[in-house]
Formats: structure tokens, C-alpha cells, sequence
């Protein structure tokens, strides 16, 4: 695997982990109730939601890897309109990040297994997982190395991602909240996701 392919799955990792979803709502709850206590178990319990999801369906990606290299590259453009749709998706969403507090006090453990299961079990985490990953892919390279190295940069993303959502939610609750801020988050997100999904045909057309 090239340092090139590393870094565009870095750079595309970051881009959705900042988007805000289910996993990053019950973040900002909890952040917005109880403050910064609550960054570490969470972000801890997101980053084992996420290697949860994500071992699953790289175990389901090095299957089809191996049975035929026809079906890995129909995925991956099948994964490439996914990201398209998940832009236009998010480009027209509103502005109105629906997080509210949660003042339930609750033990640090539980808010890291409630932020892991809501990971960890969202279907649509590993069907993301099963669209976004081939797209990095090298089927001519060892499949065990580059999981281990995806899932270790893109936990270490989660986990930072999540530590830092609930940090400024706990601190300057009005950025979270404020739908300008919101709405052009949600826009310059959905161009990127929409940009990825073209380029990644048109390099699949190309080679």
C-alpha cells in the first residue's frame, strides 16, 4: 500500500467522521448535560463502535476480495455512488443539529457502552463501511496489512473526532448550535463526499 492511498483514506476518513450522525448526536447530548467529563468514555465507546462495525465488514470485503476480482470491482462503484448519494443527502439537509442535553446522570462506563452500541449497531454503519472501504483498497496487496493499518488510522480519527465534538460541545455550546454554521458545515461536507464518489470513477474508467 502507497503512502498516497494511505493519505487519500486519511483525508476522506476525516471529511465523514466530522459530519455530524447518530453517533456524534448522543455525543453532543451528553456533552451539552454533563460537560467534559463525558469526552473520554465517549469517545473511547466510539472508537470500539467503530472497530465493531468496521472489522465486520472488512472481514466481508476481504471475502468477496478473494472470490472474485469481477464482484470487488462492481462494489466498488457501487461504493462510489453511495458516497455521491450520501453527499447530495447531506448538501440538502438543514441546518439544525438535533442534540438535546442529556442530564441523566449516568456512570462513565455506561456512557461509553451506550455510545459503543449505538456504533456498533447502526446498520448503516457497516453498510458505509462495505461502500467506503474498496475504494482504498489495493487487491494486489497483503489484505491483512492494509486492514490493520485502516483500522488503526481511521479508530484513531474516530476517537479524536469524538473527544473533540464533546469538547466544544461542552464549552461553546453555541457553535453546535448555530444553523449557519450548520448548514454550511453540512454543504462543504456534501461537495467533498459528492467530488469523492465522481473521482472514484472516474479513476476506475481510466485505468
Amino acid at each position: 500500500m502507497s503512502f498516497q492511498n494511505w493519505a487519500a483514506f486519511a483525508a476522506a476518513s476525516t471529511i465523514l467522521l466530522v459530519i455530524p450522525g447518530p453517533t456524534i448526536l448522543l455525543v453532543v447530548s451528553y456533552a451539552l448535560g454533563q460537560g467534559w467529563r463525558t469526552a473520554l468514555p465517549m469517545a473511547v465507546g466510539v472508537a470500539l463502535g467503530d472497530f465493531t462495525a468496521m472489522t465486520l465488514s472488512m472481514l466481508g470485503i476481504g471475502a468477496l476480495l478473494a472470490a472474485s476480482a469481477t464482484v470487488f470491482t462492481v462494489l466498488k462503484f457501487i461504493g462510489a455512488g453511495y458516497l455521491v448519494y450520501l453527499g447530495i443527502k447531506l448538501f440538502r439537509a438543514g441546518g439544525a443539529l438535533k442534540a438535546e442535553p442529556r442530564t441523566d446522570a449516568v456512570s462513565a462506563a455506561r456512557m461509553m457502552v451506550h455510545a459503543w452500541l449505538v456504533t456498533a449497531l447502526n446498520p448503516k454503519s457497516i453498510t458505509f463501511f462495505v461502500a467506503f472501504l474498496p475504494q482504498f483498497l489495493d487487491r494486489h496487496a497483503d489484505f491483512w496489512t492494509q486492514m490493520l493499518t485502516f483500522e488503526a488510522t481511521f479508530l484513531a480519527l474516530a476517537f479524536t473526532n469524538a473527544f473533540g465534538y464533546a469538547l466544544v460541545a461542552s464549552r461553546a455550546r453555541a457553535i453546535v448550535r448555530n444553523p449557519k454554521a450548520i448548514r454550511m458545515f453540512n454543504r462543504t461536507g456534501g461537495t467533498l463526499l459528492v467530488g469523492a464518489g465522481i473521482a472514484t470513477v472516474a479513476m476506475r474508467a481510466s485505468n
